[in-house]
This record gives C-alpha cells, structure tokens and sequence, in this order.
C-alpha cells in the first residue's frame, strides 16, 4: 500500500465519522410563541381576553380614607347594637379598599356576566368591629336575567350626600331588566329576612325609566309582603345651564323593608360643574310625618340642608367634602359630613 493510498482512506474514514455525526446531531426546538393578554373592547373599556378563552374580565376598585363628623360618629358609623359602641367621640376617621372583578362573554342568550365586589375596611384596630370584611355585591346575569345579591334601585340617589333616599338598599333577588334604549323597565323579587322585625320576608319591586335628550325619570314601587305595606319614588333628573337639576319624592303606606323614615319626604339638588374638575352640589330635603314606631308613622318633621365639593385633583384621584345641617322636631339639631380623598383604579 503506497502513501497515495493510505491518504485517501483516511480521508473516506473520516468523511463516514463525521455523516454519523451530522446525523445524530441534537436540533433545538423553536421556542412556542408567548400569548399575550388581548384587550376586549366588546364591554367598554378596561377588559382584556383570559388567555386561551374568549371570556372579559375587567378588574377595578379603589381606595378611600374618609373622616366623618357628627355627633357621637364614632358610636354611628359602626352599628352600636352589634359592636357594643366605641366611644362617644364626634369624629372618626377610617378607610376602605374597594375590589371589582367583572366577567363578560357573550352567548347566543345574550351576555353573560359574573360580578363580585368586596369591601375592607379599616378603623383603629383595637375593638371587634373594627375592621370589617363586606361582601359588597355578587351576582350572575345572563341577558336580563340577574340573580344574587346586588344592589336594588332604591340605591339611586341625587348628586350630592344630603338626601336618604332608601332603607336598605341591597337584597339577594332575582330580577328581569328590560332596556329598550330610551325606555327601560324591571322588576325583582327580594329576600327581605333581617331587614325588618318580621320572618320569611319577601319583597315585589317594580321600576320604570325613560331618557330623553338630557332628562331621565325613574318611577319605582315596592311592596313588603310581611308588613303589608309599600311605597312609592319618583325621581327626576335634567341638565339645566351648566350643571344638573335633581328632584325625587317618596310615598309610604306604613314603615316597611324598603321605606321606613317617614310617610312622605321631598329632595332637591343641583350639580353647579364649575370646571371640568371642580363640581358644587347644594342640596336639600325634608321628610313631612317621621317614623313612631315600627308600623306606623308619627307627626314630627324633619329637615336637611347641605352642600358638597367634588375636585379632581390628577386622573384617578379625588376629593369630596360635605357638610349638612339637620333638624328634627324630636331632637336637637345637628351639623355632620365628611372629607375623602380617594384613588380609583
């Protein structure tokens, strides 16, 4: 064998190593491309797609410090009965963290929808009491069909924090909402257990509502099943110059679940928007026969005027003061309000 021949030997030897090496050579798999969160624009703003569904979900919330004035407020704010009361201080300071998850998708029935929203709130943490943990609302609603604990329309006030316009105002129920654009109607069926001294209450509630241009009109009525009683609210709401006008009224047979201050009351309120920051809401109202006793109305009077302050001071941040001035022929006159600074996300 001649060097000729040893040298290209060598040479197919070496060329044959290194194929079985290209063949058995480890390839890197191509990275999966990420899912990044989609934003849905179906529902308004704020909520993006859960990945790998077609589900909405919109998280919000806020968070409130807030000190209140009034005579023995810190004994008012907390419910006195249950806590054993505080102090007798005219003044109380606490705050609150707000939290919102709000679950959309739609389905040949309509949209479907999964609230739940809860409060934590803060004071001196030194009583039970407290500190408190609220389940604020927490429902399902599939086209006009809503049932769970929510709040009833007797919530809806006028602009300012003078007026009480509704007892309570927050029910486990089952409702049907119907929105016809300019027209809307509902009605809802409430538990009304531990509202009112009576057991196995129930509630029937009705509301019609109309929009036009810049006036809106509520007319909603209520009846206590237990008490055999009712009543009645209207509430009227117009832009007028350059804030908005509010009236409401309200009607009741007797004190029940929904109404019990007094047999009739009458409110007003006028949101003067001094810049698009800054907002002055006087308002007033008065409540004619108060509440005597748990089934019946009494000859006293009461009145309330006030005013309150809204400023924003950047994006997501703002102030709200009130004060409001109180007289009852039962009692002495009082002055009460509160200043907030809150940040909502």
């Amino acid at each position: 064998m001649n060097i000729k021949s040893l040298l290209l030997g060598s040479a197919a030897a070496l060329a044959a190593v290194s194929g079985a090496q290209a063949a058995d050579a480890i390839v890197a798999a191509e990275p999966e491309p990420m899912e990044y969160v989609r934003v849905c624009d179906a529902f308004g703003t704020g909520y993006f797609y859960i990945p790998g569904t077609e589900t909405c979900l919109k998280i919000g919330g806020f968070i409130r410090i807030q000190g209140e004035f009034g005579r023995d407020e810190a004994d008012d704010r907390w419910n006195q009965e249950d806590f054993g009361g505080q102090s007798t201080s005219d003044w109380d300071m606490f705050s609150r963290a707000y939290i919102s998850i709000d679950a959309k998708s739609d389905t040949e029935y309509g949209t479907l929808t999964g609230f739940f929203a809860a409060e934590f709130n803060a004071d001196n943490d030194t009583d039970e009491g407290d500190s408190l943990i609220d389940v604020d609302e927490a429902y399902i609603q599939l086209g006009g069909f809503k049932a769970g604990f929510f709040y009833s329309w007797w919530d809806k006030g006028l602009n300012g924090e003078t007026d009480s316009l509704g007892n309570v105002t927050e029910f486990n129920s089952l409702a049907y909402i119907y929105d016809g654009g300019t027209f809307q109607a509902g009605i809802s069926v409430d538990e009304l257990e531990g509202t009112s001294t009576k057991a196995n209450g129930v509630g029937v509630t009705g509301i019609v509502s109309a929009t036009l241009g810049g006036v809106a009109f509520d007319l909603l009525g209520s009846y206590d099943t237990e008490w055999e009683e009712g009543a009645v609210r209207g509430l009227l709401s117009a832009d007028l110059g350059p804030g908005t006008l509010q009236v409401a009224g309200i009607w009741a047979s007797n004190p029940n679940a929904y109404w019990a201050d007094s047999e009739w009351t009458v409110a007003a309120s006028y949101r003067f928007n001094a810049s698009d920051k800054f907002a002055i809401t006087p308002a007033a109202q008065y409540w004619g026969s108060l509440q005597d006793s748990n089934t019946s109305f009494g000859n006293d009077d009461q009145w309330r005027v006030g005013i309150t302050t809204d400023y924003d001071i950047t994006e997501g941040l703002a102030t709200r003061f009130t004060i409001n001035y109180t007289d009852p022929d039962d009692g002495d006159e009082y002055v009460s309000g509160f200043l907030r600074l809150q940040r909502d996300f």
